[in-house]
């Protein structure tokens, strides 16, 4: 009777589990293993093509549009995740504290994360535009008197301010998860020995939530590599390509540029870089871990 329940539920568990691995090797892997393919090609999107071996990759190397592409998403997206992280775990520890309608401030703070990044995008370079400009010269302020993303110096903090107030909803509901799971005897041992709040918090809840921040600091780093809908809808990569990310750059020269192929090992790479970083942010805050 035993044996019989164990292979009912192996089978259970099979019928739940191959529908996903199938749907997932469909719409993850097989796209990646036939975008590797074509990387080694000069399809452009359509027609015919031919093998050109490692070429897409040497010239991914020597092209200076890609390398700024590089630079401009590997600052933007270390830039937001240092601001993102840093806000994030400010309002956690004060909705977390003993204060009136923290449920309800907890909804708001959340309600940027729920709208489309399309949307929030658009509604904020019409801000950055047209409201900021008028406000800027009507109080006869002159750097806010021009768009902020007219500038190839001052457009990318326009992106940044956007990703990072749209990314901050989420990190804070997982800082606040995190500091819940901290014991009050903790802190009431910190009272007694004479801790203040700044030393209680860095000696004493730091370290209790510091998987926490690995994970929101994985996160935050691999979703700003690959921003996207911020830039098409605010900049499309100007000024003068000074916000053109890889993502965009692989977007709009691959579907539209003719360069299907090198694009594809464009994207091949930006993976593994992904995949690097990733690793290795594990591999550092891992080892804060142990030494905390």
């Amino acid at each position: 009777m035993k044996t019989k329940n164990k292979n009912n539920r192996k089978r259970t568990f099979l019928l739940i589990t191959i529908p996903v691995v199938v749907l997932f090797f469909l719409f993850n892997t097989f796209p990646l293993i036939h975008g590797f393919i074509y990387s080694f090609t000069n399809f452009r999107g359509y027609g015919s093509f031919e093998w050109v071996g490692l070429r897409n990759y040497i010239d991914l190397f020597t092209d200076a549009r890609v390398g700024k592409s590089y630079l401009f998403t590997i600052k933007y997206a270390v830039v937001c995740t240092i601001i993102t992280n840093v806000l994030s775990l400010i309002l956690a520890l004060g909705l977390n504290s003993k204060i009136k309608a923290k449920s309800a401030l907890r909804g708001i703070y959340f309600i940027p994360n729920v709208l489309g990044s399309l949307v929030v995008a658009y509604i904020f370079s019409f801000f950055f535009t047209y409201i900021l400009p008028a406000i800027g010269k009507s109080l006869h302020i002159g750097f806010l008197s021009e768009s902020i993303l007219a500038g190839t110096g001052t457009a990318w903090l326009g992106i940044v301010i956007v990703g990072a107030w749209q990314a901050i909803a989420q990190n804070t509901i997982i800082y606040i998860s995190g500091l819940q799971t901290v014991p009050t005897d903790v802190y009431e041992a910190g009272s007694i020995d004479g801790a203040r709040k700044w030393k209680q918090f860095w000696k004493l809840t730091f370290p209790l939530i510091i998987p926490f921040v690995t994970t929101n600091m994985v996160l935050c780093m691999k979703n700003f590599l690959m921003v996207f809908d911020q830039i098409m809808a605010m900049t499309k990569g100007g000024p003068s390509q000074s916000t053109e990310s890889i993502s965009y750059l692989i977007y709009q020269n691959g579907m539209s540029g003719g360069q299907f192929g090198f694009q594809s090992a464009n994207a091949f790479v930006f993976f593994v870089v992904i995949v690097v970083i990733s690793v290795l942010q594990m591999r550092f805050m891992n080892k804060r871990e142990e030494q905390l």
